[in-house]
């Protein structure tokens, strides 16, 4: 199963728009919080399912702020990561997914992306669309089965 993960898209339509056209393939998309609001705007474009968590830019907390899903024999949290200081350390990351028993974390938050193993769990950071801090707007794409898990940073 091919997944696409974004985050902190801060309505930057013109970066969604080219994030948009690499999701294209992917069966389903988690956006990770920092404008919930886009996921509309995504979902004209885009015409497969769309599941995303609030951070802390998002007001109207139309969404909530964690969410726990299993794909193919796997447990993955997602957060947009604030409530977890995840621009410090994934420290306390770490730890609420051992006690949920996730295997696969994804955040948001630091707009830095990283993709790391920590302890058997994978954690993802797709980095920012809207506003990155390295200057390079990205996404990840994860190809995820049974066996398997192959995650790649793409920039837009």
């Amino acid at each position: 199963m091919l997944v696409g993960i974004i985050s902190d898209t801060h309505r930057n339509k013109e970066n969604m728009d080219k994030a948009t056209e690499k999701i294209k393939k992917c069966d389903l998309v988690f956006h990770l919080g920092d404008n919930y609001e886009d996921i509309d705007y995504i979902k004209g474009i885009y015409k497969g399912k769309i599941i995303g968590v609030c951070g802390n830019c998002d007001t109207m907390k139309k969404l909530s702020k964690e969410a726990i899903y299993t794909i193919k024999g796997h447990t993955i949290f997602l957060t947009h990561g604030d409530c977890y200081r995840v621009k410090l350390n994934t420290f306390n990351l770490k730890y609420r997914a051992m006690e949920i028993g996730a295997d696969i974390v994804l955040y948001g938050h630091s707009h830095i992306s990283s993709i790391e193993k920590d302890g058997g769990i994978l954690f993802i950071n797709p980095g920012s669309v809207g506003e990155p801090r390295d200057r390079n707007p990205s996404i990840a794409i994860m190809d995820i089965n049974e066996n398997s898990i192959e995650c790649e940073i793409i920039s837009i």
